[in-house]
């Protein structure tokens, strides 16, 4: 480990104030961070080669390496609806070697990204905005160069990869990202989530030859449905053969704008401190934590003080903007045939592959199990589960009497978790309708998963050409869940999504759940403004479930006074006008509204709404416009100076992460004693990822997000070469 005097990191107080706008921040920021990185290390220092300081990076044909120590500070301001934060990452040379050092880590899924810095010593350098391939030419020549730089790059909404080149042998950098999201509200209860670890994820092989018919699911027939897989594959610890790495510190500034009531986080023991009626400030109990879980706060408002709609403009420059959270009809405000509850098909689809295992799938169980009796005499329903094959308990919904709930139990029960995440197949099946033509029944597919994946775009593809009159309910699963996938599925299957990360969450989230799923809901919900040519999101609306608002951005023109919602409860007409003149001031909503604009010209690309080259050309517009990160635009920073000497090689390393908490390794990535080695290259050579072997098609294996299937293929194949070899003649040689 690290000696606590080793670590010393130079402010930045010489910065020069052009090139350090924000230096007070980052002076905020860096103390807490490099006390709780020391004070980690100090308690948790990684275990590692004998006579070794740190966890060693190993090569079959470099010498070992010491991999860089790294460590998060998170600072989270809440205004009202929107979450400013700031996020701090310290890369620590502890070698003797120049260092590149790459981390992948996780951002909201609904993030947007705006602004990083650099600091080198007593530099600051102010990443620019930048189209991808530009901000990667631009950082592999300072790479090249000896310069110090910083390359941000987004792999899914949710996964981002930082990349920092030339960091000096016991040398300190630091990567400061800021990043604004609308803060959750549901049944009355405000949520903020911040993701600390990417979880393994499951990425199916391409397939051999692929129908004609499902060309468009498999993006182009026979192409790698996960064309990145290595780059959202980090390498990950074993936590049976290492301590845990990466300590986060989190700190989150509450400023709700009514009085406040419970303050809880479900996920990490915390200190509240009441700075006001309406404010609170949180930090974590127990100091610096390992990112092996993501955090959450959530907050209501006292007794009878909760507000009904919320309005909340800003202007940036000549434009003007609006975030309107509005609350679902209640009471007296339906029509009396609304409270009749219809009845229902319901398709549970339950996740039991290898990444369940352990405390995900106790959760996933107790959730279904908890489902299964809330339903209705009236109601039909069936099972599904699937790993790297799928089972269906019935072929299709049976009515809900105590002989078929009594088979399900039994089945539920009795799930193992095991194998790949196959998700693609049990989706299609849960939304084929055997009835799509019948009336006065509602449709209702409540789907269990971690979300561990890499081909979201063949799953949503799948939810748009299938959904028919379904409605698609996500429930992320475990410490870790894919929020990208969970949240984005919902949206397109018209439903909503839930996350229950405990075991202790899964009575209170689950009874949530279903109140949402057993009350009338508005369909057919539509938003005009009193202005045409508003420009807002989402379009069309999401369905309106009781205790879930709608919440629309859009970008307001001069005229727009009122904004007008529309939709049918119970088979009757529902009207609700609101006054814009109501909204008051808010932070952030810009570019809120942007990144949903940007998410919505994806999810135009997916559904065949727009081309892919114009719904690429709108990303790419408003990204450059709003300075924010996408799949066509990075975040690069780079110092004019070289500083690296002539000569002298650089050493590049993928950072390891940790196995999140709860999940079972063995059960992800096979039975073997430890993690492969996180790897380790020479940066002056260029590194490709070999294509997967269609024989990995046919190695079925426990793991999720693992090249592991490979890996054993290129193995058995060295293996036979090697047979081969040693029966060849003493005099031609022999393997070694």
């Amino acid at each position: 480990m690290i000696p606590t005097p080793a670590l010393r990191v130079r402010l930045p107080a010489g910065a020069r104030p052009s090139a350090c706008p924000s230096a007070s921040i980052l002076r905020r920021a860096l103390t807490p961070l490099v006390l709780g990185l020391a004070a980690w290390l100090a308690a948790h220092g990684a275990k590692a080669a004998p006579g070794s300081g740190g966890l060693m990076l190993r090569a079959p044909d470099a010498a070992p390496v010491e991999a860089p120590q790294f460590a998060t500070d998170i600072a989270v301001e809440v205004s009202g609806p929107t979450a400013r934060a700031v996020v701090t990452q310290a890369f620590r040379n502890t070698t003797g070697e120049w260092v590149e050092g790459t981390y992948v880590y996780p951002l909201p899924e609904d993030a947007a990204v705006d602004s990083m810095k650099l600091v080198v010593g007593e530099r600051v350098i102010v990443a620019d905005i930048r189209e991808r391939a530009a901000a990667r030419r631009d950082y592999e020549a300072a790479r090249r160069s000896g310069r110090a730089a910083a390359l941000t790059e987004q792999e899914r909404p949710n996964v981002f990869t930082n990349s920092v080149a030339n960091i000096a042998p016991g040398e300190t950098v630091l990567v400061q990202i800021t990043y604004q999201q609308p803060v959750r509200l549901s049944g009355g209860t405000h949520a903020l989530r911040v993701p600390l670890v990417v979880a393994p994820r499951y990425s199916p092989a391409p397939p051999l030859v692929a129908p004609a018919a499902e060309a468009p699911d498999s993006q182009a027939g026979s192409t790698d449905p996960v064309p990145d897989r290595a780059r959202i594959t980090p390498p990950v610890l074993d936590p049976a053969a290492h301590a845990p790495v990466n300590p986060v510190t989190l700190g989150v500034t509450l400023r709700a704008g009514f009085p406040l009531g419970p303050v809880r986080s479900g996920t990490h023991p915390v200190r509240i401190e009441e700075t006001g009626p309406e404010s609170r400030r949180i930090t974590l109990d127990a100091g610096p934590v390992p990112a092996d879980r993501d955090f959450e706060l959530t907050w209501e408002a006292a007794p009878g003080r909760a507000p009904t709609v919320g309005l909340f403009r800003e202007r940036v420059g000549a434009d003007e903007y609006l975030l309107a959270v509005l609350a679902p009809p209640s009471g007296g405000a339906m029509p009396p045939q609304a409270a009749q509850r219809l009845p229902r098909d319901v398709v549970f689809v339950i996740d039991n592959s290898g990444s369940m295992a352990g405390a995900s799938m106790r959760q996933a169980k107790a959730s279904l199990l908890l489902a299964l009796d809330r339903l209705d005499p009236s109601d039909r329903f069936s099972v599904i589960r699937f790993d790297d094959t799928m089972e269906r308990l019935f072929p299709e919904p049976v009515p809900a009497d105590a002989a078929n709930l009594g088979l399900a139990r039994r089945f539920v029960a009795g799930l193992e978790a095991r194998g790949g995440t196959e998700m693609l197949a049990p989706l299609r099946a849960a939304l084929a309708d055997p009835h799509p033509d019948e009336t006065g029944r509602v449709r209702q597919v409540i789907f269990l998963t971690d979300g561990a994946i890499g081909n979201e775009e063949q799953i949503f593809s799948a939810i748009v050409a299938g959904r028919g009159r379904s409605r698609l309910f996500m429930v992320g699963i475990g410490s870790a869940p894919n929020g990208h996938l969970l949240r984005h599925a919902a949206e397109l299957g018209r439903g909503s999504d839930t996350v229950i990360g405990a075991i202790d969450q899964v009575a209170e989230r689950t009874r949530a759940l279903f109140a949402k799923l057993e009350n009338p809901v508005v369909t057919d919900l539509s938003a005009r403004f009193s202005e045409p040519g508003i420009e807002a999101t989402p379009d069309p609306l999401p369905d309106l479930y009781r205790g879930e608002p709608v919440v629309i951005a859009a970008k307001l023109g001069r005229a727009a006074e009122t904004l007008t919602l529309r939709g049918r409860v119970g088979g009757q007409a529902w009207e609700q006008v609101v006054d814009l003149a109501a909204a008051v001031p808010g932070a952030g909503i810009g570019k809120i509204w942007a990144r949903a604009r940007i998410g919505a010209a994806e999810t135009a690309r997916l559904t065949g709404r727009l081309p892919a080259s114009d719904a690429d050309a709108a990303i790419l517009a408003l990204a450059l416009e709003h300075g924010l990160m996408t799949r066509h635009t990075s975040l690069v920073a780079v110092d004019a100076t070289p500083r690296r000497p002539a000569g002298v090689a650089l050493t590049a390393a993928d950072l390891p992460l940790n196995l999140p908490a709860g999940w079972d390794f063995a059960a992800v990535f096979g039975e073997r004693s430890a993690a492969p080695p996180p790897r380790e290259r020479r940066a002056a050579v260029p590194v490709t990822t070999p294509a997967a072997s269609p024989a990995s098609r046919s190695i079925d294996l426990p793991q999720t997000a693992s090249p592991a299937p490979l890996h054993l293929w290129l193995g058995l194949s060295l293996l036979a070469l090697g047979l081969l070899a040693l029966r060849r003649p003493a005099g031609r040689g022999r393997a070694r």
